[in-house]
């Protein structure tokens, strides 16, 4: 069976490996990611793998996937500019959030199935020299929030309730059981 990652994530396909699955093939998907007008993150979160599962012209199966940051209705952004990422930080800081977690799988034929995976995060009381040093370390760039959690970010969050891997980008639990489901062969 043929499959396509929509994603150029490097975490995407590691965490996929970890499934024992290596993609034939990496064709990350270019869509608009703004959220739509009054749109709530759990459906963004949605739509965006959906999407991104639509757009990648591949044969075979396509996975693709979206990880959401969200204080509260807001929907964080993938920060490109320390400022964002000094601004998410800053709101993050002391605070639960939720990290949302979509995976979705193209058929052949085009039909689709998608899964979400929902989790929250806290912070610990950030210092302005923590701020500082994380964003010193550059990890933030790209990342939604401002953060990555499989870098030094993970030793200031006091606790997560859900997937460790949605938070990084892709919900194994979910992913396993689409590929299952499609007949992957997945022990």
């Amino acid at each position: 069976m043929h499959l396509t990652l929509a994603s150029a994530s490097p975490r995407r396909r590691d965490l996929l490996a970890r499934l024992g699955i290596a993609p034939d093939a990496v064709s990350p998907a270019d869509i608009d990611e703004t959220p739509l007008r009054g749109e709530l993150p759990r459906a963004y979160c949605v739509r965006m793998g959906l999407e991104k599962a639509r757009v990648v012209t591949a044969t075979g199966h396509v996975l693709a996937g979206d990880t959401v940051v969200a204080a509260g209705r807001r929907i964080l952004p993938k920060t490109e500019h320390e400022d964002e990422a000094r601004a998410c930080l800053e709101l993050l800081s002391g605070r639960r959030h939720q990290v949302l977690s979509s995976v979705a799988l193209r058929a052949p034929d085009g039909s689709i199935k998608t899964r979400l995976s929902e989790n929250i995060v806290r912070f610990k009381v950030l210092s302005p020299d923590e701020i500082r040093a994380y964003l010193a370390s550059g990890e933030w760039h790209g990342k939604a929030g401002g953060y990555a959690i499989q870098g030094a970010a993970e030793g200031l969050i006091q606790w997560i309730r859900g997937s460790h891997s949605a938070i990084m980008g892709l919900p194994l639990y979910e992913t396993r059981a689409l590929l299952k489901l499609a007949g992957f062969a997945i022990g």
